[in-house]
């Protein structure tokens, strides 16, 4: 990783991914000797979803990196327009790779199963895992949202406040309404419009796409049942994404693995309770230093 220290907090770092530069922000403390944790967010998303749970765990005496997945964010775009899941987990293990062990792989939605697929791939890559309302069996009314969401902002708006509507309307039930000034990290500002900051060419991955939700499930079930570390369900009691059949099919595939509800979020949930997303995963993270994960 290359990084410009400051006291307690490390900012404009990267990593090396599969043949990409990812941006990452990192929290450490100097007296931190707990691990490390690596947060991947979901698609259209960037770190900066991560921030209030990066402080958190670092406050507990964790070394935290939050990274850019490729194509989003600060993150180079792929050059050859792959991002499928097997491109973003190829990215994970090379970070891996650079770290002095291995960390807790913490990923909501694409960063989950990307987490998921690289852990099956590679057994002593993570010491543990933390799914954020993502499951090899996914709703594809969900995600026929979310694609719809991503694709209605591909040609940008006019202004801050029309993407600050555009995520209101996704998500109307949000219970913290969502702020300009975090939106303004998500975007962009070019030729007098506003645009997400990822790769379009990200809609038009075919493995991405709800018609090939069938074999992707086939895929992560396939690599739910290689997973051996502990793990943490985290899921969002309105998912559109998750539901209770999908949440009892891992606890299934994953013998042992824990399950954490949180209630009034939906699949957004670091922005829909971040409260509530921040203290499981840091309680998980205190029962795996203990050893009661």
């Amino acid at each position: 990783m290359t990084r410009t220290e400051s006291p307690g907090c490390v900012r404009g770092g990267r990593f090396r991914g599969d043949g990409v530069d990812l941006a990452a922000t990192s929290w450490t403390r100097t007296d931190g000797g707990s691990g490390i944790v690596v947060l991947l967010h979901g698609g259209g998303q960037t770190r900066h979803s991560w921030q209030r749970t990066g402080e958190r765990l670092a406050a507990e005496g964790w070394r935290v990196h939050s990274l850019d997945l490729r194509g989003h964010g600060d993150s180079a775009w792929a050059w050859d327009g792959d991002y499928s899941i097997d491109a973003h987990a190829r990215d994970i293990r090379a970070v891996v790779a650079s770290l002095p062990e291995p960390p807790v792989l913490v990923g909501a939605s694409l960063g989950g199963m990307a987490s998921l697929t690289a852990q099956a791939a590679d057994g002593r890559l993570a010491r543990a895992l933390v799914l954020v309302d993502i499951t090899p069996k996914a709703q594809p009314e969900g995600l026929a949202r979310i694609h719809e969401f991503m694709s209605r902002g591909v040609d940008g708006f006019d202004s801050l406040d029309d993407a600050l509507d555009a995520v209101v309307a996704y998500n109307p039930n949000r219970r913290r309404a969502p702020r300009i000034e975090g939106l303004r990290k998500n975007l962009r500002h070019r030729d007098g419009r506003w645009y997400w900051h990822w790769d379009p060419r990200i809609l038009a991955q075919r493995e991405n796409s709800v018609e090939a939700a069938d074999e992707r499930e086939r895929a992560a079930r396939s690599a739910a049942r290689r997973i051996e570390v502990p793990t943490l369900l985290v899921h969002g009691a309105q998912s559109d994404v998750v539901a209770q059949d999908g949440v009892e099919d891992l606890l299934a595939l994953i013998p042992g693995a824990r399950h954490v509800e949180v209630h009034g979020a939906g699949h957004m949930i670091a922005g829909d309770d971040n409260d509530v997303l921040s203290a499981g995963i840091a309680d998980f993270c205190t029962a795996l230093q203990s050893g009661r994960a």
